[in-house]
């Protein structure tokens, strides 16, 4: 899970850092876990664009991961390491004692031949599964359920881990990676460990080209655009915003402003928000 660089011999070697794919032992996926996704390029069911900057890229295979984790107290062994295009997250094959396999997010120093659990009385291993409220204070957990049964829904990215800090009644006290506290049910499952991967945050892409290869088309400033296309738009030369804070091309408050609906129901489970992270680049309040 290390990282490689190369020597600066085109302007994008120079940037570009990518992994070196160590952990990987299997190139091709098995065939009965994937299936074809339409591509929806950022439109809607009406063919209008409703996420910009998407489009292009190379076809991709979905993986079905597990991210339920419902097959109870039955041995898993680990036979394979695989990458994942759909995810910055390794992806582990199990192969479970029945013969079915599975796959799912490879926590962190999973390797080929591990054995894994999913169960209430799980041993506190990396890489078993069991509800939060049979977990030590203190265990760094991910692919967290928010609704029993459902599935994990969060902390799923490369490297992310949330950890038990609470157990009072139904609810078990989390501390996500964004630094936001929340409850979360008791009986949620959720999977012991930090996922692998963790050296993708340090990956830089080196040239335009490698995003266009993920499907991301270029990002235009609303402040070189004209005043009929961004509310930023319009000037001779560099021209301020114009209005009290940048804005959305339509007109709503951006870069640092709440959107979260204040009457969401599970905004009582929130303990303490997420620390502000700053969304500006070098070339200050623009969108």
């Amino acid at each position: 899970m290390g990282t490689r660089s190369y020597r600066p011999y085109t302007p994008s070697t120079r940037q570009v850092i990518i992994s070196d794919f160590a952990e990987i032992t299997k190139t091709e996926p098995e065939k009965s876990l994937t299936e074809s996704v339409h591509r929806p390029k950022g439109r809607n069911n009406q063919g209008r664009i409703t996420s910009r900057r998407r489009g292009g890229g190379h076809k991709q295979l979905y993986r079905i991961i597990d991210f339920k984790r419902d097959k109870r107290n039955m041995t898993a062994t680990v036979i394979a390491i695989e990458y994942d295009p759909n995810r910055n997250a390794r992806i582990a094959l199990l192969l479970y004692e029945d013969g079915e396999k599975r796959y799912i997010l490879q926590p962190n120093g999973m390797t080929v031949g591990t054995k894994v659990i999913a169960g209430p009385d799980s041993p506190i291993e990396d890489g078993n599964a069991l509800p939060l409220a049979n977990m030590p204070l203190g265990t760094g957990v991910h692919n967290v359920e928010m609704t029993p049964g459902k599935g994990g829904q969060i902390v799923r990215a490369a490297g992310a881990v949330a950890q038990v800090v609470a157990k009072e009644g139904n609810y078990v006290t989390l501390r996500l990676p964004s630094g936001e506290v929340r409850l979360i049910r008791r009986d949620c499952y959720a999977t012991i460990g930090q996922v692998g991967n963790t050296d993708a945050r340090n990956l830089s892409a080196g040239k335009a080209g490698r995003n266009r290869w993920k499907g991301r088309r270029p990002k235009v400033r609303g402040s070189v655009m004209n005043p009929v296309d961004h509310p930023h738009g319009g000037g001779e030369g560099r021209a301020p915003i114009g209005r009290s804070g940048p804005v959305t091309p339509w007109g709503k408050p951006t870069l640092g402003a709440k959107t979260r609906n204040r009457k969401k129901s599970s905004t009582k489970l929130i303990l303490r928000r997420r620390r502000k992270s700053s969304k500006r680049g070098r070339g200050g309040r623009q969108s």
